[in-house]
């Protein structure tokens, strides 16, 4: 058994070092199905139900501190590319398309736990306020309301494991559904048309990873972390939601999008830090959790899938309604329960010139995701 603070955070990041290697140089199909994150999950989770892990506070207080620090500092760097400027510029239909894919899988979210609040944890809405934030947000977003509701990591385990499955079979329902793009098109009676203003008008040069960029992103992002962690323990906390860790969240969600107006913005390396964050960040979460109980996982896929569902009828009457064509459903319905990683890749698929509206559409996800699923959670909970 591990009983050492720093054994433990050394042993949660040599897990993050070879999990990240492996799936970034070695091509093996199994990342394609579970990717690196997830795996980091299990790995941790499996190996705290061994009884590797201590469990008294002296072994857990060095992984917990790193965490609070990095995981501000995390969702301060992804929305580096956050240009309010080019969002504005999607226009007023491509916008409203993303509102409606967020604002669906919200309304799923709440209706779907209403109905199952009885067969569930006395505090899944926790964990489905996690989850929502992820569906329309990200990882980051994810973690950060676990964070903020303190959602107890044993059934955080099973919104992840939701998120993974959904995540997987949504994403290859959107790839296949390309094949019909055009027949969808007539029967919503789209106009494309207006796409063509977007084609490759955001793309921007990607500058090299510098010592300066690095100190940069690194450096800055962990100051503004622990000055947005010492400010947010100065202000007030209102009800279950709104607490400190709200506050600082918030903090670092503004000045990131003030940075991404400037300069600073484009600094290379802020997504590939705040990514290696987020390995540690999950790890942190997944060592407190086992495996004893995961025979009520189960109940949460059901929900996910039908959350999902209705997501998935709201958005094609929506099409049907205001004739929107199926390349802006698509994208947008990634990007939110998909994220960055993925809603580009959708929207190569439809074309290549329309990449970079997938990645503003998963940009305003990293934003919005934390307080839609805090709005969704403070909504279950009255409920």
């Amino acid at each position: 058994m591990i009983t050492d603070g720093l054994l433990m955070l050394g042993v949660l990041l040599g897990l993050s070092c070879v999990l990240i290697v492996l799936e970034k140089t070695t091509g093996w199909k199994l990342f394609k199905y579970v990717p690196g994150m997830v795996l980091m999950y299990l790995l941790c989770a499996l190996l705290n139900t061994l009884g590797v892990f201590g469990q008294d506070d002296a072994t857990r207080a060095p992984i917990a501190q790193v965490k609070d620090v990095l995981l501000p500092a995390m969702i301060f760097l992804f929305l580096f590319g956050c240009d309010l400027r080019k969002i504005i510029r999607l226009g007023p239909k491509l916008l409203l398309t993303m509102f409606v894919a967020s604002a669906s899988l919200c309304f799923g979210m709440v209706l779907v736990y209403v109905v199952f609040q009885a067969a569930v944890h006395p505090e899944a809405w926790k964990v489905f306020g996690a989850l929502l934030a992820s569906w329309t947000g990200g990882s980051a977003n994810m973690v950060a309301v676990q964070d903020i509701l303190k959602a107890p990591e044993n059934i955080f385990g099973y919104a992840l494991i939701t998120d993974t499955l959904m995540y997987s079979l949504w994403l290859m329902l959107m790839f296949a559904s390309v094949a019909v793009s055009p027949r969808f098109n007539r029967w919503t009676k789209a106009d494309t048309s207006y796409l063509d203003a977007h084609e490759g008008a955001f793309e921007e040069e990607e500058k090299p990873v510098t010592v300066s960029s690095l100190a940069i992103v690194v450096f800055g992002s962990i100051l503004v972390s622990t000055l947005s962690i010492w400010i947010g323990g100065l202000l007030p906390e209102w009800g279950a939601v709104v607490n400190g860790t709200t506050w600082s969240i918030l903090i670092v969600s503004l000045l990131g999008l003030a940075v991404a107006l400037t300069p600073l913005g484009s600094t290379a390396g802020a997504s590939e830090v705040a990514s290696l964050m987020l390995f540690v960040v999950i790890g942190q979460i997944a060592s407190g959790s086992d495996f004893s109980a995961i025979t009520q996982a189960p109940i949460y896929i059901v929900m996910g899938i039908l959350v999902v569902a209705i997501h998935a009828g709201i958005m094609v009457l929506y099409a049907k309604i205001a004739k929107v064509e199926l390349f802006s459903l698509a994208v947008a319905s990634t990007a939110n329960i998909g994220g960055i990683a993925s809603a580009p890749v959708v929207a190569s698929a439809f074309n290549r010139q329309l990449v970079p509206v997938g990645v503003l559409f998963a940009l305003i996800g990293s934003f919005m995701g934390t307080f839609v699923g805090l709005i969704g959670a403070q909504v279950m909970h009255a409920l």
